[in-house]
């Protein structure tokens, strides 16, 4: 049961993607992808798991769609739209690789950020169908309660089918329009793969690869956009990091403590040549993304923790903090900045946010704040702060985590 869920989760995005295409409604898509879920779940135990159980999902799904569309009377529409071949889709409107356009996964993506929905709509839908998250998941990344997602991603299916929204990578000036909740869909997404939200994995590596393969698929569509460059670079400078930041049994390697040989020197590269592209085709001063990727190259740059330029990242996050105001990035630059001054300034920072609404349930805050109060030789108020934030983890490795360092607190 569990096997078949996990492969459901990992599948689902492109089963969807693929299902859209054909039936042009993604909240129908979506319930024929369960519906090969049901089926798996009704067969697997029977007759075995399949040798390509992806493969498996998809076509159950897909005939379900072609069966849906030939026996509805008012799907005689879509059938039409779509022609007698079901397998094809039409040729895109302007020339481009093939493998740029015909991508049911970037097509989902572009559909999801339609601007008939609201910013919060689009990011919240695509991470649930391209993401595979659950509302509890979306909830925790965007720091809201879990009934404000659902009704969200209800109200924005029902908004596209209605609307009868093109499944469609846009061209011109549309697209331009969508690309900013474009770019924060697909970091929302290598988020939830490099440090999952919930459940017993630290990382969910799929997510992180579906996520970087977007960015350069949109750097191939959009060569002349510095954020789509910088978002690639940043997403290459943190997938580097994987094969580092977990131990043999899966549990969390902080960035102190991580190996540094075991990052990928050939995704640094590809990092840095991104920001140089971005940095090529900038116009004016730097977005978020080329802030954040000017961060992460700062770390690359360090074969230890020690050469650590944290003065330049600290000034990076006040120069972040001003573009893109917020508490988690104020969260973050009190982090360089203990790095760089010492914790008694940082721990200020800190405790000028604690009060903030986004960030009550946020275990990082807690958790940042530990340390700070250890480096502090507060010890006692240490080991609270990260009780606290393991009480507030939902991944169980980031919990046992955090009840190890509130361990070593109180020893």
């Amino acid at each position: 049961m569990h096997a078949i869920e996990t492969v459901f989760r990992i599948e689902s995005p492109r089963i969807i993607a693929a299902v859209t295409r054909l039936v042009r409604d993604i909240g129908i898509a979506e319930e024929l992808a369960q519906d090969a879920l049901v089926a798996a779940l009704e067969q697997w135990p029977r007759d075995g798991v399949p040798d390509n159980p992806g493969a498996w999902l998809m076509a159950t799904a897909r005939r379900r769609a072609v069966d849906l569309i030939r026996r509805r009377e008012n799907y005689a529409r879509k059938l039409q739209e779509i022609g007698r071949d079901l397998e094809t889709t039409a040729p895109p409107e302007e020339p481009a690789d093939p493998e740029d356009i015909d991508d049911d996964l970037l097509r989902l993506v572009f559909t999801a950020c339609h601007p008939v929905l609201s910013a919060e709509a689009r990011i919240a839908l695509t991470l649930r169908l391209l993401g595979g998250l659950t509302t509890v998941e979306i909830a925790r990344a965007f720091l809201v309660p879990e009934p404000t997602v659902a009704q969200r991603i209800v109200r924005a299916k029902r908004t596209l089918a209605t609307k009868n929204i093109a499944f469609e990578v846009p061209y011109g000036p549309e697209r331009e329009a969508r690309l900013g909740s474009v770019l924060d869909v697909i970091y929302l997404i290598f988020n939830e793969g490099y440090a999952a939200t919930a459940g017993d994995d630290w990382l969910r590596p799929a997510l992180c690869e579906d996520a970087l393969r977007l960015a350069r698929v949109l750097g191939s569509l959009m060569p002349k956009e510095p954020e789509v460059h910088a978002l690639t670079s940043l997403l290459e400078f943190q997938a580097s990091r994987t094969a580092a930041r977990t131990g043999p049994n899966g549990e969390p390697v902080l960035l102190k403590d991580q190996n540094r040989r075991r990052w990928n020197r050939m995704l640094i590269a590809r990092g840095i040549q991104a920001l140089h592209r971005a940095d090529a085709t900038a116009t004016g001063a730097p977005g978020p993304y080329a802030l954040q990727a000017a961060i992460a190259a700062c770390h690359a740059h360090a074969y230890t923790y020690e050469e650590t330029d944290w003065q330049s990242i600290a000034t990076l996050y006040g120069l972040l903090a001003a573009r893109a105001p917020s508490p988690v990035v104020e969260l973050n630059r009190a982090v360089a900045v203990s790095m760089a001054d010492g914790p008694e300034g940082a721990l200020a920072i800190v405790d000028a946010i604690a009060a903030e609404p986004a960030l009550r349930d946020y275990h990082l805050l807690p958790s940042v704040r530990g340390d700070l109060l250890a480096r502090l030789g507060r010890s006692a108020e240490a080991r609270e702060e990260f009780v606290r934030a393991a009480g507030l983890a939902r991944n169980e490795r980031e919990r046992e985590l955090l009840l190890a360092r509130a361990e070593e607190c109180g020893s």
